[in-house]
């Protein structure tokens, strides 16, 4: 017996979107790595991923990063490591993304301890203003540190883009970028192994045949999960109907669409405002603001209104819709980015991978 609610995740269009990213990517030179955050790194997703072609999984936690351990891929930390984690990343993940040098001397006391090798990629802010030195000098600098410390093997550089700032990747941060790896590179003679332009942001760049030679690493998560990109538009020849949400009616009443006397906050502080429509058939559905902002959820069918609710309860105006709804009914949904993160990440509700 299926339990509601539910969010379903279709594995086929991840390998689906896995795939034609890979072909993407090959002609202009870059390998991508798989972000599975959104998903919470469920296996089954991981799975969907690598049978698309890419070789790297990459997640913000070592908590997920950890339920991968066991498939066939490379796996990457995608957030500045904790010091307090320090044993976990270096067992977890193969490769991680740093900008502190104290981070990188625990990192490397517990590669020793463990005979690993782990693989440093230096972070570089180019703007965004997240993680990484704002400063080239200081960045150079790290990387002369990390080339002293035993354990750690200095693999690539990497920055953040259109995730906290809104800077979009461009054909100047990139060349910047791969500027500042090419002087690494010089100083200590070697050869990086990644220069990691950007996250699924950097693709319509690269589509347009802009990103700068050199450039071959993306992070993609939300381009392979959900087939969206910078400014969630569309990626080309992706498909966007990987996640959808089912909910049950428990509750059909014909109410005031108007409370009687509406005086008091509501349950999260709110003064609440209404739309007086008159009598109406509403539905409540067993799903609420513990699982999910109810503004990232938009019924499938358009007939619905969704009027609000409370940390356990939706409520919608069912009355336009054709559908003979029913108490037991199910109600099926879209969801945006944040919806699809919230879902996976509630343990209320049931992860159902089709």
């Amino acid at each position: 017996m299926e339990h509601y609610p539910c969010i379903n995740i279709h594995l086929d269009t991840i390998t689906h979107n896995a795939h034609n990213l890979v072909s993407a990517c090959e002609r202009f030179g870059v390998k991508p790595a798989g972000v599975t955050k959104l998903a919470c790194a469920y296996p089954e997703v991981g799975e969907a991923i690598l049978a698309g072609g890419i070789g790297i999984l990459a997640d913000s936690r070592i908590q997920n990063l950890k339920k991968l351990r066991h498939l066939d891929g490379e796996t990457m930390l995608l957030r500045i490591p904790a010091i307090s984690q320090a044993r976990e990343v270096v067992q977890y993940a193969d490769i991680s993304l740093n900008s502190e040098l104290e981070t990188l001397q625990a990192l490397a006391i517990e590669a020793v301890k463990q005979h690993k090798i782990h693989q440093v990629i230096i972070m570089h802010d180019m703007g965004d203003l997240r993680e990484g030195s704002f400063y080239q000098e200081e960045t150079l600098q790290l990387a002369r540190e990390v080339m002293k410390l035993e354990g750690l093997q200095l693999v690539g550089l990497g920055t953040n883009l259109a995730c906290y700032g809104g800077v979009e990747p461009s054909i100047d941060n990139q060349t910047q970028l791969i500027a500042l790896a090419q002087q690494i590179e010089t100083e200590h003679n070697i050869r990086l192994s990644y220069l990691s332009g950007a996250s699924s942001a950097g693709l319509p760049l690269m589509l347009r045949g802009e990103l700068p030679k050199g450039i071959n690493q993306l992070r993609l998560g939300a381009s392979v999960l959900m087939g969206i990109g910078l400014n969630d538009d569309p990626v080309p020849n992706t498909r966007q109907d990987t996640f959808d949400l089912t909910a049950e009616i428990v509750e059909i009443k014909v109410k005031p669409s108007v409370p009687a006397e509406s005086t008091a906050l509501d349950a999260f502080g709110h003064k609440p405002t209404f739309t007086d429509r008159g009598l109406r058939k509403r539905a409540i559905c067993a799903i609420g603001k513990q699982d999910i902002d109810i503004s990232q959820m938009t019924p499938k069918d358009r007939n619905i209104i969704v009027i609000g609710g409370s940390s356990d309860h939706l409520i919608l105006d069912i009355n336009d819709s054709d559908m003979p709804y029913h108490v037991g009914s199910l109600i099926e949904f879209e969801l945006s980015y944040g919806g699809v993160l919230q879902c996976m990440t509630s343990e209320y509700i049931t992860k159902r991978f089709l």
